[in-house]
C-alpha cells in the first residue's frame, strides 16, 4: 500500500512537473532568438555613415523593437526571481529523466527536452537574470566581431536611449503624457536595460565619471518611483553590472545603490 501510494505521488509530481518544463524550454529556445534579433537591431542601429541619433530619427520602429526586447527581457527576469521553485522543479525533472535513463525507461518528453537541452537550460536558468545575460553575452559578442566598427557607434546609441528614457520620466510635460502605469514601467525597464548592456561593453563601464550616462540622474528618477515597481531593477543594477564595484565608480553612486 505504501509502494504505491509512493508511486501515486511520484507519478502526480511527474505529471505536473513535464508541462512547466515543456514551458521553460519555449522561454530558453525565445532567449536564442532574442538574442539573434539584438545583434540584427544593434548592426541597423550603428551602421556607419549615420551617427547613433541618427539611427534613431530615421528608424524609431527598430528603435522601438530593441526598447520592447529590453522590456520583456526585464520583465522576464523579474518575474524569474520571484520564483525559486522553477529551479527546482527542472532539477527534479532532471534526476528523474536520469534515473529513468539508468532504468532503461523511455518516456515521450525526452523527445522534447533530452538530457544535451536540459544541460543548456539548465545553465540558462542557473543565472539570476538569464535573459539579461543571455543580451549582456550577445552586445558584447556584436562588438568583439565587429572590429571594425567603432565601439562608440555602440555605446552612444546604447547612452542616447537612456538619456532619452530619463529624460521622459522626469520631464513633467513628458510624463505626464504617459497613459498609465505599464508606460512608465516600459521606460524603467528600457533605461535600466541599455544602461546595463552599456556597463558590459565599454571598457570603463557606466558608473566612471567620464560615461556618456548620467548615472546619478539616472538612479534618482529611479528612487522617485513606488519601491515596489522599482525594487527588481535596482537590484538589475546593483547585481547584472561588471563596474558598480571598481574604484573609479563614485562613491555617492554606490551609496544610492545601498
Amino acid at each position: 500500500m505504501h509502494f504505491k501510494l509512493k508511486a501515486s505521488l511520484r507519478m502526480r509530481a511527474w505529471n505536473s512537473v513535464c508541462p512547466l518544463v515543456i514551458k521553460l524550454k519555449k522561454f530558453y529556445s525565445f532567449s536564442l532568438r532574442l538574442e539573434e534579433a539584438l545583434q540584427s537591431l544593434l548592426e541597423c542601429l550603428t551602421c556607419p555613415p549615420f551617427t547613433p541619433t541618427q539611427h534613431l530619427e530615421r528608424e524609431q520602429a527598430l528603435a522601438k523593437q530593441f526598447a520592447e526586447i529590453l522590456h520583456f527581457t526585464l520583465r522576464f527576469d523579474e518575474l524569474k526571481m520571484r520564483i525559486p521553485a522553477i529551479q527546482n522543479d527542472f532539477s527534479y525533472y532532471r534526476r528523474t529523466i536520469s534515473r529513468n535513463r539508468i532504468n532503461n525507461m523511455n518516456l515521450d518528453i525526452e523527445n522534447e527536452v533530452n538530457n544535451e537541452m536540459a544541460n543548456r537550460m539548465s545553465l540558462f536558468y542557473a543565472e539570476a537574470t538569464p535573459m539579461l545575460k543571455t543580451l549582456s553575452n550577445a552586445t558584447t559578442n556584436f562588438v568583439t566581431e565587429n572590429k571594425t566598427l567603432p565601439l562608440e557607434n555602440t555605446t552612444d546609441c546604447l547612452s542616447t536611449m537612456a538619456s532619452v528614457c530619463k529624460v521622459m520620466l522626469e520631464t513633467p510635460e513628458y510624463s505626464s503624457r504617459f497613459s498609465s502605469e505599464d508606460t512608465v514601467l516600459f521606460c524603467m525597464r528600457v533605461m535600466v536595460g541599455v544602461i546595463i548592456l552599456y556597463d558590459h561593453v565599454h571598457p570603463n563601464g557606466a558608473f566612471n565619471k567620464s560615461s556618456k550616462i548620467d548615472m546619478k540622474g539616472c538612479i534618482k528618477v529611479l528612487k522617485e518611483q513606488p519601491a515596489d515597481n522599482v525594487e527588481g531593477l535596482l537590484n538589475a543594477l546593483k547585481f547584472t553590472t561588471k563596474h558598480l564595484n571598481d574604484e573609479s565608480t563614485p562613491k555617492n553612486i554606490r551609496t544610492m545603490l545601498q
